[in-house]
């Protein structure tokens, strides 16, 4: 995120003496992507940030995948995946469930209701959506505050460690979690060409909340759990550090964690039907985010407010329904929690008598986060087992032929 923020104590001058209180030095580290060539950002540690004790193998959760075959939209019932009350011994990070995944995305899910051990992602930027619930992400930048319908960006690299906390209404904390093989960003088509938020973007950097203040934890042979790749694909080492990794007493840049919530996205409508690139909110390598919120819709006279039928011939659409009505999906079981994939190859749409039943509405009360991907998605372990497998019939109220 281009967009420069700084906490806590820096030197006058990046790369120069930044002396602690009894005269040592603090250890500066530079954070950056694309090979130091984009965006990056400067920390300054108490203690050597590549110092290891310790490395062991980390087995991750189940990442195996399996192809959308044969080609058929999917509905993937998520709640179903954490029953009664077994979430309260489950973690943020050791707990996912791979939902959907390809060669540039991952999808998970998870209930958590313990704090998770610190966690470095080396693989790409994650993207989490709180569905439910609260957390504090200490992370080595600093401490975020979390909440029902932030989404909370992890740049590549970074520290951090979920802590569940009480949100006052007994909700659980519910993660839609997206990791990319790469970074997330806004999209390039809202910034100016030097980085800021444009006026017809429908978010700016004033609706962005990054860490506040440093985060400084004391501690000695201290785990830290990284995904990292490796010569088979995704793989996971263990390490031992000699101090605690959130020992950066201030840091300045452009790279950083931070929070969105999807209630400040600016719906873009217009009188006919719009298209889903107004709808976007994020982009990475092979996908972009799009998120569905409550609005006004189609003013024209004639218009028809639910989407009309459509083949995205370069994409798979995974829709995850996370509040309100989804009008286009009445009939079919979706609800709160559910997935629906629909895959390239596949036209889909509103379910039958949606698209009459629309008309003459003139405002919505959905919440949505849609990812298309550019590659087929396949199904993870999660996935496969929330899924309904009477959903593809829906459309046409009959079974496959016997």
């Amino acid at each position: 995120m281009a967009y420069y923020r700084r906490s806590g104590e820096v030197p006058p001058k990046r790369h120069t003496q930044h002396r602690t209180p009894d005269g040592g030095l603090y250890y500066e580290e530079l954070m950056g992507e694309e090979g130091f060539s984009s965006n990056s950002s400067l920390l300054y540690h108490r203690g050597i940030p590549s110092a290891i004790v310790d490395a062991t193998p980390w087995e991750l959760p189940n990442v195996d995948t399996t192809a959308n075959h044969p080609l058929v939209p999917r509905h993937l019932k998520l709640h179903g995946l954490f029953p009664g009350e077994d979430w309260k011994a489950v973690d943020a990070v050791t707990g996912r469930r791979l939902v959907l995944g390809n060669a540039d995305v991952r999808i998970s899910y998870v209930v958590a209701g313990e704090a998770s051990p610190l966690y470095r992602n080396a693989v790409g930027d994650e993207c989490v959506y709180v569905e439910s619930g609260a957390a504090t992400v200490e992370t080595v930048f600093g401490a975020l505050d979390a909440r029902h319908g932030d989404y909370v960006l992890l740049p590549r690299g970074a520290t951090h460690r979920w802590v569940p906390v009480d949100p006052g209404d007994g909700a659980p904390l519910r993660l839609y979690v997206i990791e990319a093989n790469s970074h997330i960003d806004p999209p390039k088509r809202y910034l100016s060409r030097f980085g800021q938020l444009l006026e017809n973007a429908p978010y700016c950097e004033r609706d962005l909340h990054g860490p506040a203040e440093p985060l400084l934890v004391d501690g000695t042979d201290v785990e830290v759990l990284v995904k990292h790749r490796g010569s088979r694909g995704i793989t996971g080492t263990r390490y031992v550090v000699p101090t605690h990794p959130f020992d950066v007493v201030g840091w300045d840049g452009c790279m950083y964690p931070y929070t969105f919530n999807v209630a400040d996205f600016e719906p873009i409508t217009g009188r006919v039907h719009q298209p889903p690139p107004v709808h976007q909110v994020f982009e990475g390598d092979g996908f972009v985010i799009c998120n569905f919120v409550p609005r006004k819709v189609d003013y024209h006279p004639l218009s028809i407010p639910v989407p009309y039928y459509h083949s995205n011939v370069d994409s798979d659409e995974v829709m995850f329904y996370c509040g309100g009505s989804y009008e286009a999906r009445k009939g079919s079981g979706i609800g709160q929690g559910s997935i629906s994939l629909h895959p390239g190859g596949h036209s889909h749409g509103p379910q039958p008598g949606a698209y009459e039943r629309s008309i003459g509405v003139q405002e919505v009360d959905e919440l949505a986060v849609m990812v298309d991907t550019f590659r087929p998605m396949e199904l993870g372990e999660g996935g496969r087992a929330a899924e309904d497998p009477g959903y593809a019939w829906t459309w046409s109220g009959r079974g496959p032929a016997s």
